[in-house]
């Protein structure tokens, strides 16, 4: 079930469509993106929403501007996983584009509709308070079990999930964020891999 928001907001309407096999259709999330006023669509087609780049979502995120609102068909077709999905809505609030969901009524533009950017905003601290919680007891489980744990990682897991929240909520590569950690990337890639949080 669908609705037709009115989306009042200075700038382009930007719609985003995704299938996870090549068997599938866009059409009917085409329809939907076209019906209100998206001109510019960007798509994914037999794109897995887990995989961390799809071509289209990338071009889309590079393309945006303050003012625009991004629209989706339904929730599920832009984020891989529910934090992912959390940062990219705190990002677009950073940077002033709205967002609409025809499936499930979300609309940014409008005063309700902005509570949905706090929202997010805080189950994205959440789950990344919950990543941490279960790091730490999984070293001092490893630990009370007399296992052998090497030596301290380069990064701890406070600055792993900084480093997560900069990338993915302020749009930085993490080239930049690794220069900035001072730390190779390859080193900061499997930092974030080992919590879950690549």
């Amino acid at each position: 079930m669908t609705y037709t928001p009115m989306i009042d907001a200075p700038g382009r309407h930007i719609g985003y469509a995704r299938v996870s096999t090549k068997d599938q259709k866009l059409r009917m999330q085409l329809d939907g993106l076209k019906a209100v006023g998206c001109h510019h669509i960007f798509k994914d087609h037999g794109v897995s929403g887990t995989k961390a780049s799809r071509a289209g979502l990338d071009a889309m995120l590079a393309e945006l501007k303050s003012g625009d609102t991004v629209v989706v068909f339904k929730l599920d077709r832009l984020g891989r996983s529910v934090l992912h999905l959390a940062d990219l809505l705190v990002r677009f609030q950073h940077e002033g584009i709205h967002f609409c969901s025809l499936s499930e009524g979300v609309n940014t533009t409008t005063p309700g509709g902005k509570l949905v950017y706090h929202l997010f905003s805080a189950f994205a601290e959440f789950q990344r308070d919950i990543i941490a919680e279960n790091t730490s007891l999984g070293l001092e489980a490893a630990r009370k079990r007399g296992s052998k744990l090497g030596r301290p990682p380069v990064l701890d897991i406070e600055t792993v999930l900084a480093a997560h929240q900069a990338i993915a909520q302020r749009g930085l590569s993490i080239s930049e964020t690794a220069r900035h950690l001072g730390v190779d990337r390859t080193t900061l890639r499997r930092a974030l891999a080992k919590v879950g949080a690549d």
